[in-house]
């Protein structure tokens, strides 16, 4: 690593101080390419944080970066609201043809903005509609975005507090295993419903993670997930899948509720559906929900063209079989479950516990500080991984579902000397 130490200061002075990433890793990038990102002096990181589950095949991908200049250069539209673009229909006929299709999904597609908070404000928002109801059920720990009515549903008290205003109409629950497994499933969720006493709004819908990524790797158990679509089925309550972090393969399947067999009624999609880094969400839900009226919900940055060229040259590239690419994920993440648990047996005084599913990972330590300097060590080592859970915990792996088992021997290997030295 350089002894100069980069420069900063524009960052720094002219920034506001909500900015985050970068002061974990402090150095100015320059390029990127697959698994691998470069500073402006030319040092080299292994990144296992995918750009927070937006980049699942990687940086620059040259396939997806080669429909990109393609289409830029024969001067296709960048800009088009919810106008009928040749790039729209590309895209949506291969989610339908590549995705929706095979899986029997029956789902309609609205294109709410380029955010995942779009997403959800969109799905809470079609919920409370049909439903006329205003009460939404969350799960403890859960995260889905920064706008209100996602805060809302968000359980992290520090990023509550930032909206300055009392959050309302959200009503949390407690998410798989939140009791250690000393309660039956949902026993609490429907003695309220059921009690004219308990207080509780008849809810609209419930809103889920099949597993949650900054809320520590929490893993919801495919039964559980089936037991929850169930108790919505009988209470009226439409089931929204929050899939914008996990989707698009990061868990094995395109979709992470497919293990568990369900089809939920609402479906958040965002991060890593463009392929590229390209602002990009989508809310897919049943037919029969689609009671929008013309501009009811509606903004500028729906139409993101280039990003629905690379979306589709993503499933094209990856998705059309979908099989290898699953088969690929779930074996690099029994590489890195394989690893993880040494360190647990190796750390068992210090690692709490080790979770995930597909290449989705967390490393639990019991000391709250520790993650934060393993995170640290680890960067002055040459990777990139951030941290996760209520109180910062849990170092999280979010590697690229292309990256190859050498890279992730690589990184594994400098994880482990970073949980090694700061022991």
């Amino acid at each position: 690593m350089s002894i100069t130490p980069p420069d900063l200061s524009v960052f720094e002075t002219l920034e506001s101080e909500v900015r985050s990433y970068c002061r974990g890793w402090p150095t100015v990038f320059d390029r990127a390419q697959g698994s691998r990102m470069f500073d402006e002096d030319g040092h080299e990181y292994l990144d296992f944080f995918a750009g927070a589950g937006s980049l699942n095949y990687g940086h620059n991908n040259p396939v997806l970066k080669r429909a990109l200049i393609d289409y830029i250069e024969r001067d296709g539209v960048t800009h088009g609201l919810d106008m009928s673009t040749t790039a729209k229909r590309a895209f949506l006929e291969t989610l339908q043809n590549v995705i929706l299709r095979p899986r029997d999904l029956p789902y309609k597609v609205m294109f709410p903005g380029p955010t995942g908070t779009n997403a959800v404000e969109s799905a809470l928002k079609l919920a409370r509609k049909v439903k006329g109801r205003e009460s939404i059920v969350s799960f403890t720990n859960a995260f889905h975005g920064m706008s209100l009515g996602s805060l809302a549903v968000t359980g992290n008290a520090f990023k509550r507090a930032g909206a300055g205003i009392p959050l309302v109409h959200g009503t949390p629950m407690p998410f798989d295993n939140y009791l250690d497994g000393q309660t039956p499933d949902f026993i609490w969720f429907e003695r309220v419903l059921e009690d004219q006493g308990s207080g509780l709004n008849q809810p609209a819908a419930v809103i889920v993670e099949t597993v949650q990524g900054e809320g520590g790797i929490n893993v919801a158990r495919a039964e559980w997930l089936r037991k929850l679509a169930d108790v919505c089925e009988r209470w009226d309550m439409l089931l929204i899948v929050d899939d914008i972090q996990m989707g698009c393969g990061r868990t094995g399947a395109f979709f992470s509720f497919e293990e568990a067999g369900i089809t939920p009624d609402i479906v958040t999609v965002s991060k890593s559906i463009s392929g590229y880094g390209l602002p990009m969400s989508l809310c897919l839900f049943k037919p029969e929900l689609d009671v929008w009226e013309p501009g009811e919900h509606n903004g500028t940055f729906r139409g993101n063209n280039p990003a629905f060229v690379t979306a589709a040259a993503a499933l094209e590239a990856y998705w059309t079989d979908g099989a290898a690419m699953e088969k690929q994920t779930l074996a690099r993440g029994q590489q890195i479950e394989q690893v993880l648990k040494a360190l647990h047996e190796e750390h068992s005084d210090a690692v709490k516990e080790v979770r995930g599913r597909g290449l989705v990972w967390g490393l639990e330590f019991n000391d709250v500080e520790r993650a934060g300097a393993v995170a640290k060590r680890a960067f002055e080592l040459g990777l990139l991984v951030e941290t996760s859970g209520p109180q910062g915990e849990v170092v999280k792996l979010l590697p690229a579902l292309t990256i190859t088992r050498e890279e992730l021997e690589e990184g594994l290997r400098t994880l482990t000397r970073a949980v090694r030295e700061t022991a």
